[in-house]
């Protein structure tokens, strides 16, 4: 007869990714000729619930080299990025949770998407792809069976010698006139 019990354990509750887009404003220390690259790094990140929404901290640095007194000289700008990413995390059911952590994961690190000459200033744009994940307590029935599955009969090896000893045996315990 089949039962049901109850475990509590941890699950993935709400889980979603999304991606974000931010466009910012530097002033250089000399007046860019030419922008010859752009690149994020040092990205660093954590998330907590805020009331229904789940908010994101984060920073990374922005380093632009760029060209500079008619492409004669080259400079490098670098800017400490921070941001509060705030997300609403569809959740699977309506249960509450209990014990809950958030898990942010980087699926698609920052990268500079455009850098711009704008008056004398360098605008450039960065995206990142998020991916958020709550994970909790939850309950989780089972149905078990109450009877015992049978137990397998467990045969001793045999070597080629045992079996021609009971093929011998078997021979001289026959009786070849049973019928007659």
């Amino acid at each position: 007869m089949a039962s049901t019990r109850e475990i509590v354990t941890k699950a993935v509750v709400g889980k979603g990714k999304k991606t974000f887009t931010t466009t910012k404003t530097v002033t250089p220390e000399y007046v860019p000729t030419t922008i010859l690259g752009c690149w994020v790094i040092n990205h660093t990140f954590k998330g907590y619930r805020n009331g229904n929404k789940i908010n994101i901290e984060g920073s990374y640095d922005v380093n632009i080299w760029y060209s500079c007194s008619e492409d004669t000289k080259t400079e490098v700008v670098r800017e400490t990025t921070t941001y509060l990413e705030e997300v609403n995390v569809p959740k699977q059911d309506d249960t509450d949770i209990t014990n809950e952590e958030i898990i942010i994961r980087s699926l698609k690190q920052p990268s500079c998407t455009r850098a711009d000459i704008v008056d004398g200033k360098i605008e450039y744009t960065v995206q990142k792809e998020l991916g958020i994940e709550i994970v909790g307590d939850v309950k989780v029935k089972i149905a078990y069976d109450e009877e015992e599955d049978p137990w397998e009969v467990i045969m001793d090896d045999v070597d080629d010698s045992d079996i021609e000893n009971a093929e011998q045996q078997i021979e001289q315990e026959v009786n070849e006139e049973y019928l007659d």
